[in-house]
């Protein structure tokens, strides 16, 4: 039996969280795969982006936002659709709610499957980068092959403008991810881990701008197939609208609303962190 035959009929709250706008796609493949389960989702829009900041700070932050929304929102699941966040704190998060908790980690392993050069591309944040999950990976997943790296803050910007209706030349995006193949073997990447859950927002624009051409792949299906594992066939949808959560102003984050009402999430909230 596949995982969509034994979806048939689940309903139940997640709450998928991230940083900012890229775990939209994230929840974009849930509400894609079933219909029925109700998705709410969060953003931690008064700390973003989360690619450049300390891990201190990251580990002191997540924890408590993580667990005021969940008591707040009340979901059956609660998806962390942020690689940085995943790779830095994924066991803390899980230590402080009492429900299950899926993260986002590179797609790796999938990556290495495919290549048929054995050089695969790695493009993430800085913070993704330089994470020991991440190297934990590498070794366990990838050991035989070569792994060419390169964290782009710049990416995740271009990314949400351009999510927004903005008008970003695609020279930009070439810019972005030109420093992956002209690193020393980059010629012979053949695949390329998106390893951002902001960068699949704009996979057209990077598969134009490649140098030449690579398969791209990212880890949003399978995560929601695994939230879809983890969660309670019992547990009933409370009826209300797909709701976001912000942790600053909705009015002072007019493009992150709008991409949010595009994914089909119209109301916009703020909670309060202490």
């Amino acid at each position: 039996m596949t995982d969509i035959d034994q979806s048939k009929g689940l309903t139940g709250r997640v709450l998928v969280f991230d940083s900012g706008m890229g775990g939209l796609t994230i929840a974009r493949e849930l509400m894609a795969l079933v219909p029925d389960i109700s998705v709410d989702y969060a953003a931690d829009s008064g700390f973003f982006p989360y690619g450049d900041k300390s891990d201190a700070a990251l580990q002191a932050r997540l924890p408590m936002v993580a667990k005021a929304l969940v008591d707040t929102v009340r979901p059956d699941v609660f998806v962390i659709a942020c690689n940085t966040a995943s790779t830095l704190a994924l066991e803390a998060v899980r230590d402080v709610l009492d429900i299950p908790v899926v993260g986002t980690v590179p797609a790796i392993k999938p990556a290495v499957a495919q290549s048929q050069t054995g050089v695969i591309g790695l493009l993430a944040t800085p913070g993704t980068i330089g994470r020991a999950y991440t190297a934990r990976l590498i070794a366990d997943f990838a050991a035989h092959v070569q792994v060419i790296m390169y964290g782009s803050v710049e990416l995740v910007h271009l990314a949400e403008i351009q999510a927004a209706g903005g008008a970003i030349p695609l020279e930009a995006f070439r810019a972005a991810q030109a420093p992956l193949f002209e690193a020393d073997g980059g010629a012979a990447i053949d695949t390329v881990v998106l390893a951002c859950t902001h960068f699949p927002l704009v996979r057209g624009e990077l598969a134009a701008t490649v140098p030449h051409p690579v398969t791209f792949i990212d880890s949003g299906e399978a995560i929601a197939r695994q939230t879809l594992r983890v969660l309670d066939a019992s547990s009933v949808p409370c009826g209300a609208p797909p709701q976001v959560w912000l942790t600053s102003a909705p009015s002072a984050h007019h493009r992150l609303v709008e991409v949010c009402r595009r994914f089909g999430f119209s109301d916009a909230r703020q909670l309060v962190i202490n």
